[in-house]
């Protein structure tokens, strides 16, 4: 069982579907493994849903009656740093990528395994939770740059970062292993957990750390491509772009 990251009580999900027999199904798997599970059925109910219960992790259906997907994981990541796994139909590959670029963590497409959904809402959750290991620095300083692992907090000239759990557990390892190219399937297994997956994630979520990280995210100089491999973290804001 996963436990809230602030208290002993296990971890709180709100499951968002307009399918009933699939929020039932996805709440009877959530249940199993020890999860506190709310559901809601339409955008609305959603957002009154999240405000009132206060989940640490969101599953968001991308089409909804009453608000989209898109717009509400914009308001629920615009006023709390809560985890997001959306859920999209196959084969929408642009669906995926805004979905990733509006805030969310993790996506799962339909059809899905309902257990393939419970397991990866434990991979999310526990990387929001997890210690730091010993071994590595806790507070990594890069100029104005300042990311601490163990808060898992950001700042960039002494003003926070509003980062999604990807987006930290992103920036952290990438900060913490400057100057080596990591390609993105290597980056899909350190970050994410996943031995396959959809390569877009990594661009997706490179793009919207620049934007958050970079001076001027179009001439990057912290989180830098190296073509034909991936990507490399340049400390101090030098070197290549």
């Amino acid at each position: 069982m996963v436990v809230s990251a602030v208290s002993e009580r296990p971890a709180r999900v709100l499951v968002v579907d307009d399918d009933p027999t699939v929020s039932d199904v996805v709440a009877r798997y959530l249940h199993r493994d020890g999860l506190d599970v709310r559901l809601a059925a339409d955008g609305p109910g959603a957002l009154r849903e999240f405000a009132d219960y206060r989940p640490d992790l969101v599953v968001l259906d991308l089409m909804l009656p009453g608000l989209d997907g898109i717009e509400v994981c914009r308001r629920m990541r615009a006023g709390a740093d809560v985890a997001v796994i959306m859920l999209t139909a196959l084969g929408e590959e642009s669906d995926r990528v805004l979905g990733l670029a509006t805030g969310a963590d993790d996506y799962v497409t339909k059809p899905f395994s309902p257990r393939e959904l419970a397991l990866r809402v434990q991979s999310v959750l526990r990387r929001s939770y997890r210690p730091v290991p010993p071994a590595q620095p806790e507070v990594v300083r890069d100029g104005d740059l300042v990311v601490d692992t163990a808060a898992r907090i950001a700042t960039l000239g002494g003003q926070r970062l509003n980062l999604t759990v990807r987006e930290f557990d992103l920036l952290a390892f990438l900060a913490r292993n400057p100057g080596t190219a990591y390609r993105r399937e290597e980056l899909l297994a350190q970050v994410w957990g996943w031995t396959f997956g959809d390569h877009s994630t990594v661009t997706v979520h490179v793009r919207r750390l620049r934007e958050k990280v970079e001076h001027d995210p179009a001439q990057p100089h912290r989180i830098v491509t190296v073509w034909g491999v991936g990507y490399r973290y340049q400390p101090d804001g030098g070197g290549a772009r």
